[in-house]
């Protein structure tokens, strides 16, 4: 792995490659351009998270009937920079039919809920009239 700096997009300022964000604007840092990086799954996922929505006690802001619910769900607050863990797992095992619950940490649970369009956790949005 190169030992380039990274770069904030946003101010241009370089960082070691132990930070994670600019301290001036806030941006998630990135690779020098030009250099190519492969970055794991894990990283590029880690790089949406939005540092202000993930502060806070865990808070549930959604109910999926299923596993494949639950990531759609996930999928959609991880593009608006927010984070979240799905409960339902016993054990270990985490069934494709369970139930599962859509948790985010609290600074992060209003965006979460606006970007779901739910008022209260359980509560489906409404049809437009």
């Amino acid at each position: 792995m190169s030992e380039e700096p990274l770069v904030c997009p946003g101010c241009a300022r370089t960082y070691p490659r132990d930070e994670r964000f600019c301290e001036d604007c806030g941006m998630p840092l990135v690779y020098v351009p030009g250099l190519k990086h492969d970055a794991t799954e894990r990283q590029r996922r880690a790089r949406k998270i939005k540092p202000q929505y993930a502060e806070g006690e865990l808070v549930k802001v959604a109910r999926a009937e299923n596993r494949i619910q639950a990531e759609f769900i996930e999928g959609l607050l991880l593009e608006e920079g927010i984070p979240c863990v799905l409960s339902g797992l016993i054990g270990g095992y985490a069934p494709v039919v369970d139930p599962r619950d859509v948790m985010v940490p609290e600074s992060g649970a209003q965006a979460a809920r606006e970007a779901l369009a739910w008022d209260e956790p359980g509560e489906r949005p409404q049809a437009p009239v």
